[in-house]
């Protein structure tokens, strides 16, 4: 066989037709290139589940492999051909340099059999991947790769088709085809309870959060991305990144929520053991892309990457690599620990105003990075009276105005902790019926009243509020408190810690 190329070298060498790049090199690149590193590295092959790639010199050569893999079909060489200059095009946003072109291959009697990408080597030392295993403080080149992929999505494609993508339907027929997929290696390779959970989370998430998909739809955020960015594909020159290996074979899977894409990334940093560089590099995206979404969207997307990802190896493992089982049960794991995480809650956190529930609910909601909501009566708008002294008429509008905020957070996906007395069972029933709609979990916590009058007498600590001062009076419990067993009593302590733990772990 030969390689259509501009090198006088190589035998059956043919000009390529139509965009094939005719000046692909075999040998190796110049000083100053990409990758002056990449000549002295060995010669390797690699295959992939859908792909093979020749390392030689400081070039790399990747021709895709003929089989439909039902996600993609490449069976014909002109579908491999269309897949080869998509790759070229798609990759040349975010790595110019690297991606040299499509060339041809000929056979020994001079006819056209096949193509393949050539792009330049970098240095395998250099991979993101590599750098993180090797415990190397990666945070500037994270910080960099954020910068870059803020940018990137700026001037990425969007259209309304592309934002349809994104919509509730659109995710949720995504999530249901993900379950399809694994679905023959159940019960063999993959957990069944892991795999309920994973389709019943996502689930109950899509469910509450339709002005959330759709609020960022008339955002513009729904773009045609990279699709598949992981840290093995991102390497850190020293003149900046190069982001490599686009989703090219589909769109459908490449295009959705900027967030979609960047949790790619911050699941796979996830996955090599390292949560905190995942969490560091969302955040500094979020501050590049001046762009704003609830943590619950987050670990949502992470989740579904991860899934994804889980059914690739589902895909490997079928192949026969001896490794992807494991790893293939690893990521359906990190899927349901994420969607875990994502689940939004509404808190409520009840009792008298003396057994520092106010307090509580603010420690809570700023542990936790949640919304903290409290409500002032009408009558006086003032801090200093609310529903633990209102009646009637004033305390039912405080209730109103409290569940319509919290309805508007939690349909945003934003978990909230509600502060209020909660001593009535009617607003607790209301409270019920709004996490129903919204789908969110519902957390009832009440701080204990005060039992000893020289408890009482001791200064409770004050912890540092969050949110507008609240609009509750320090009366206590209202000798018309119906019971509310189905809340955790949490005891009064002469500490916050205490009682802040044991509240942190009954929403988990």
């Amino acid at each position: 066989m030969g390689v259509a190329t501009a090198a006088g070298t190589v035998p059956t060498a043919a000009a390529a037709p139509e965009r094939a790049v005719a000046s692909v090199p075999l040998r190796p690149g110049p000083a100053g290139s990409a990758a002056p590193d990449a000549a002295v590295q060995p010669a390797r092959l690699v295959e992939t589940h859908t792909s093979v790639l020749v390392f030689m010199g400081d070039r790399v050569y990747k021709t895709k492999k003929p089989a439909d893999l039902g996600f993609l079909d490449f069976r014909t060489r002109q579908a491999r051909r269309a897949a080869c200059h998509a790759e070229v095009d798609l990759n040349r946003r975010l790595a110019r340099d690297v991606y040299l072109g499509v060339a041809d291959v000929v056979g020994p009697d001079g006819d056209l059999c096949d193509h393949m990408v050539v792009m330049r080597r970098l240095p395998a030392d250099r991979r993101l991947s590599t750098l993180v295993a090797a415990g190397s403080d990666v945070t500037g080149q994270l910080r960099a790769v954020a910068r870059l992929l803020a940018g990137f999505h700026s001037r990425c494609e969007t259209s309304a088709q592309i934002s349809d993508a994104a919509s509730p339907t659109a995710l949720r027929q995504l999530w249901d085809e993900g379950m399809e997929g694994v679905q023959p290696y159940v019960g063999t390779v993959l957990d069944p309870a892991t795999i309920d959970a994973i389709g019943r989370l996502a689930a109950r998430y899509l469910d509450g959060r339709e002005p959330l998909l759709r609020e960022r739809q008339r955002l513009g955020l729904i773009r045609d991305g990279h699709g598949d960015l992981l840290a093995d594909d991102i390497y850190c020159l020293d003149d900046g990144p190069r982001i490599l290996d686009c989703l090219e074979f589909d769109q459908r899977l490449r295009v959705g929520d900027i967030l979609a894409d960047i949790a790619f990334l911050a699941m796979d940093l996830e996955r090599l053991g390292r949560p905190d560089l995942a969490a560091f590099f969302l955040d500094r995206y979020r501050e590049y892309a001046a762009e704003s979404h609830p943590r619950s969207l987050e670990h949502l997307y992470v989740a579904y990457r991860a899934f994804v990802r889980c059914k690739v190896a589902c895909t490997r493992h079928a192949q026969g690599n001896s490794s992807a089982a494991a790893e293939a049960r690893a990521l359906a794991a990190l899927a349901l620990s994420s969607l875990r995480r994502g689940r939004v809650r509404l808190v409520l956190v009840g009792g008298p105003g003396e057994s520092g529930r106010s307090q509580l609910a603010a420690a809570l909601a700023e542990a936790e990075g949640w919304t903290l909501l409290r409500a002032e009566t009408p009558a006086t708008g003032t801090a200093d009276s609310g529903p633990d002294s209102a009646t009637g008429d004033n305390a039912d509008a405080g209730y109103d105005e409290l569940l319509r905020n919290a309805h508007i957070a939690a349909e945003r996906g934003e978990t909230v902790v509600l502060d209020a007395p909660w001593a009535l069972r009617r607003d607790r029933h209301r409270a019920a019926a709004l996490a129903h709609a919204t789908a969110a979990d519902l957390v009832q916590l009440r701080c204990a009243p005060v039992a000893h009058p020289q408890a009482a007498a001791q200064p409770r600590p004050v912890l540092r509020p969050v949110g507008p001062s609240s609009g509750f009076g320090s009366a206590g419990e209202p000798p018309s408190a119906d019971p509310w067993p189905e809340a955790r009593t949490l005891p009064y302590a002469s500490t916050p810690e205490g009682v802040l733990r044991a509240a942190r772990r009954a929403t988990t």
